[in-house]
């Protein structure tokens, strides 16, 4: 269920991508942030409606509690949270359909925690705010669906 709702995202972003004039090799900075603007509006706007829980559903958010849960004890555990929370995530809102504050530090998942966790397409990743779980697309930051209380 998970990875179909991951795929159908797939599917809608690359027919809103499709829709949009290429970048050239020879694209200004201005000319790839306004391209980079545009693709987010554009999901957004095709994606208007979408809320919590569209894909990270009851089933799938159990599962990765479950895992972080079950795969993260003791000292494992301790090193995740100290990773996760020394970022700088402070007010990162959580919204579905609405971009990652560019100004704010992305929290890179440990390797050995993307192991264990459903595989997500390279246009997708998975971010940490606090204790809380995002998916964002990896070209314009869009946060695609969150769950609350991942970590353990």
């Amino acid at each position: 269920m998970f990875e179909n709702r991951v795929k159908n995202y797939v599917k809608l972003r690359g027919k809103v991508k499709a829709k949009l004039p290429s970048l050239s090799k020879d694209s200004t900075p201005e000319q790839i942030e306004s391209y980079r603007k545009s693709f987010e509006e554009s999901l957004r706007a095709a994606r208007a409606g979408s809320k919590r829980g569209d894909i990270f559903v009851s089933a799938a958010a159990d599962y990765i509690r479950r895992t972080l849960r079950t795969e993260f004890k003791g000292k494992d555990r301790a090193e995740l949270r100290e990773i996760v929370f020394e970022a700088e995530t402070k007010g990162v809102p959580l919204r579905v359909n609405y971009p990652y504050p560019e100004t704010v530090e992305l929290t890179e998942m440990p390797p050995t925690l993307l192991l264990r966790l459903p595989q997500l397409p390279k246009e997708m990743r998975y971010r940490f705010v606090g204790c809380n779980m995002l998916l964002v697309d990896r070209d314009n930051n869009l946060i695609i669906d969150y769950m609350v209380d991942a970590l353990p």
